[in-house]
């Protein structure tokens, strides 16, 4: 069944409201139009680190570190891969090598500086990810009082024409009244894709967030004792050199 736009009241609310009825008009459609957009475009960013962290097995599989990070490929934005720059950039700074021998002191030195450089690369990814989410918030919590102000402006407005009309019937009640709900209802309708959009998006960067602390730890444990966290133990190399 097609939808008359002008039977269902809004284009009699656009042509007859006043300036401010227009203005809370305007304003819901660019909330509506504001949350779409984000939503697409961290939707599509969420996509592709989703790809990039299948990237990490091929990491773990290279012959160097440089072999590593080089599959991660050039794709910008790419926290796995900004991290694996970092933590290789400070290891070779430091001197770490995998399964060298290092005294207790070198290693604890070595692995709070690598932890350090992780910890902030983590916090700029999720940052990035996080942006964005507060602008829905926020449309998701105001959208509705803003259609609400719009009901009761039109009411207002409504309840003058009746009263100026003098005779007053319930037809000339309804008419307007419910056409003056349809902001309410348009608040409700940016409103409901907007916090169901947050809390897609929240949900799906806390398993992205959490791959990226997991990726984090194994390197950590690689470039500071030779052994990924979820390897199993660390090299006795290193282990022997606690007595040197």
């Amino acid at each position: 069944m097609e939808l008359n736009f002008a039977s269902s009241g809004l284009a009699h609310v656009w042509t007859q409201g006043d300036a401010v009825i227009r203005a809370v008009a305007i304003a819901l459609l660019l909330m509506s139009l504001t949350t779409w957009v984000i939503f697409l475009l961290k939707w599509l960013d969420q996509r592709a680190h989703r790809r990039q962290a299948r990237a990490c097995d091929r990491f773990w599989r290279s012959a160097s570190l440089a072999d590593g990070v080089a599959a991660f490929g050039q794709q910008p934005g790419d926290p796995f891969r900004a991290l694996a720059v970092e933590g290789v950039a400070v290891a070779s700074h430091l001197g770490c090598q995998a399964g060298a021998r290092h005294s207790w002191r070198d290693l604890g030195d070595a692995s709070d500086w690598i932890e350090r450089c992780l910890s902030r690369s983590l916090d700029d990814a999720l940052q990035r990810a996080q942006s964005g989410l507060t602008v829905l918030a926020s449309i998701a919590s105001t959208a509705p009082f803003v259609g609400l102000f719009g009901t009761v402006w039109g009411i207002y407005h409504a309840l003058l024409g009746i009263g100026a009309a003098g005779q007053v019937g319930i037809d000339q009640v309804a008419g307007p009244i419910g056409e003056a709900l349809i902001m309410t209802a348009l608040g409700l309708l940016v409103a409901i894709p907007a916090v169901l959009g947050y809390n897609a998006l929240v949900r799906a960067n806390k398993g992205i967030h959490h791959q990226l602390k997991r990726f984090a730890h194994d390197l950590h444990a690689h470039l500071v004792f030779g052994a990924r966290g979820t390897s199993g133990a660390v090299s006795p190399d290193v282990l022997s050199t606690k007595n040197a």
